[in-house]
């Protein structure tokens, strides 16, 4: 079991940035895969960014590439999501996951097996 916790969710004005945190416990944090994906109200939760066990290799949607990025702390069991330049659009509960998908090309929700409870993530115009 991975047990994911995830922070740093919030209010912010569009433009503004945010970094959220999500800390793993349990098996070992490098042996996985990880995600961020985010659901905004009355729609299907989304890809937003995953990256390999290594930290080497990053993947992004379209919406968020050059906007956020997405890195890992193998000492500190830690994931992070910065996000700059943040738009009303962006506003949604972030969820971190974990793959056995280790090289971090999984972009589907049933590709990650363990989920953090979320964080909200509020953008105003």
């Amino acid at each position: 079991q991975v047990q994911l916790v995830e922070s740093g969710g919030g209010l912010v004005q569009a433009g503004g940035s945010l970094r959220l945190s999500c800390a793993a416990s349990g098996r070992t944090f490098r042996n996985f895969g990880m995600g961020w994906f985010r659901q905004a109200p009355g729609k299907q939760r989304t890809f937003v960014a995953a990256i390999s066990w290594s930290g080497a290799n990053q993947y992004y949607a379209d919406s968020v590439t050059g906007r956020f990025t997405i890195s890992r702390d193998n000492a500190k069991n830690t994931v992070y999501l910065q996000m700059n330049n943040l738009k009303p659009e962006d506003t949604a509960v972030y969820y971190c996951a974990a793959s056995w998908v280790a090289v971090g090309t999984a972009r589907e929700s049933y590709e990650y097996d363990y989920w953090g409870q979320g964080t909200q993530v509020t953008v105003s115009s």
